[in-house]
């Protein structure tokens, strides 16, 4: 005999408070097995391709290690040397850009901003609290990550707890299938299904159109030679995942620096605006219909609120923890609202 409804909303609440109370106390510790339980949920596919293709599971984790080990080696030779310079180097030259700027609207607009103009001062200000904050917000970020966590052990710990959970990651599945209570297992197994699809559809295929694009602008930008090519495309690939945002803030800042970069040159100007048109068509016709498909079921501002609201609350593991929680949550709504269609409260005692 199952228990009553309210029993199970008991149990249900503490485990919710447990988890949010270890989340709270233990999530700088937990940090690194939140990561590599990401990275194997992220490869899991990958590693039961290989295993089709006639490999063993641990041959097929070995094959995902090297080519790891080799992926993360030629990043950290080639790629991210040149993206701090390059962050670095925006973060200093942007009173130079507002200064040009200013010149600019000096020299076309006389009448308008004159020396002693609080347009001209604005801009003046602005630019100098851009360097100033700038430095700061990167020497904090780094500071921050040696202070809160040792970035060594980091790096040592979640290659090792990714390779373990890849390793036994059908297992646990298994393992944790047979723990669900027996009543409500169709339900939980179904519940699952959608939030691993949608997961997969979102973190997956999201993560795959943002690698693509980013990279794609970023080479595209630096063989069209502007300054700061691998910094732009770095941040128009990393937040691609809500619509129209990456193209918008990352083409406003790449022709901002073309204009200052290449002014005179409009047809440079306009190859590098180009860059991004194009790479908004290449988006909205290829890459999301066949990676992420017509329908991810996680709205961008669902996701937005849920990162904002767990990482304030849980700092940088709450914002890890938000995607797989708002996916989860909004599944549990959707399957919730169904039950209400189905129900008397909805459809009345006349539809008996």
């Amino acid at each position: 005999m199952a228990l009553p409804v309210r029993e199970q909303f008991k149990y249900w609440g503490v485990a919710a408070v447990v988890f949010s109370v270890v989340l709270w106390f233990l999530g700088d510790v937990l940090l690194p097995f939140v990561l590599g339980g990401a990275i194997a949920y992220l490869l899991d596919p990958v590693a039961d391709r290989l295993e089709r293709a006639g490999l063993s599971r641990a041959a097929s984790v070995a094959v995902i290690t090297v080519l790891a080990m080799v992926v993360f080696v030629l990043l950290s030779l080639l790629v991210v040397p040149t993206l701090v310079r390059q962050a670095a180097d925006l973060v200093n030259i942007a009173p130079q850009l507002f200064t040009n700027l200013k010149d600019f609207l000096v020299s076309r607009f006389p009448d308008l901003v004159d020396s002693e103009s609080a347009v001209r001062q604005s801009l003046v200000s602005i630019g100098e609290r851009v360097q100033e904050y700038g430095g700061k917000f990167l020497e904090t970020v780094l500071s921050s990550a040696a202070s809160i966590i040792n970035v060594v052990l980091l790096f040592v710990i979640v290659p090792v707890v990714s390779v373990y959970l890849l390793v036994d990651w059908d297992r646990m599945v298994a393992r944790i299938d047979d723990l669900l209570p027996r009543d409500h297992a169709p339900v939980i197994r179904q519940l699952a299904r959608d939030i691993d699809r949608t997961l997969a559809s979102f973190i997956r295929g999201m993560g795959m159109v943002c690698l693509i694009l980013g990279t794609y602008y970023a080479v595209a930008l630096m063989l069209a030679g502007l300054q700061f090519g691998l910094i732009v495309g770095f941040i128009a690939g990393l937040i691609t995942f809500i619509p129209y945002v990456g193209a918008l803030v990352g083409g406003a800042l790449a022709v901002g620096l073309a204009l200052f970069q290449f002014w005179g040159d409009w047809l440079q100007i306009a190859a590098v605006a180009l860059i991004f048109v194009v790479g908004q068509v290449i988006e909205g016709n290829f890459l999301t219909p066949k990676l992420v498909g017509d329908s991810v079921g996680l709205h961008p501002v669902w996701l937005l609120l849920a990162l904002s609201v767990f990482g304030s609350l849980f700092g940088f593991v709450g914002m890890l923890v938000a995607v797989p929680v708002a996916a989860a949550l909004g599944v549990i709504a959707r399957f919730a609202t169904r039950q209400y269609l189905d129900s008397r409260l909805y459809r009345g005692v006349s539809d008996d």
